[in-house]
């Protein structure tokens, strides 16, 4: 949710010309990150949730190259921000996502 406050931010100061173009683009990237994380969590299923936060991570995956088109065209000008934050948040579904594939398979083996 922090990230999706700071891309908002970020796209705010984009030029008028882009609210259809990349400001859109990245909003939506931003919001699908924890709007299919709350998604798979409530389909109570593995596999379900395991297919979700790869939607998400994917999802992360397109705003981090917005972001880096953003700063080529000059329309951002610090890539850390919010890259910390997109850091962080892919190791956390990174981690995830090997915790929940390891609870499949130890099942799986049981």
């Amino acid at each position: 949710m922090a990230l999706v406050e700071q891309v908002y931010r970020i796209t705010a100061r984009f030029p008028d010309a882009e609210r259809f173009g990349l400001t859109s683009q990245m909003r939506r990237s931003a919001i699908s990150v924890p709007s299919n994380i709350a998604e798979g969590a409530a389909r109570r299923s593995r596999v379900e949730l395991l297919r979700f936060l790869a939607i998400a991570r994917g999802s992360l995956a397109e705003l981090d190259t917005q972001l880096q088109i953003a700063v080529r065209l000059g329309m951002h000008d610090d890539p850390s921000n919010p890259g910390g934050l997109m850091d962080r948040t892919f190791a956390r579904l990174n981690a995830l996502i090997r915790s929940i594939e390891a609870k499949s398979s130890d099942a799986a083996g049981s």
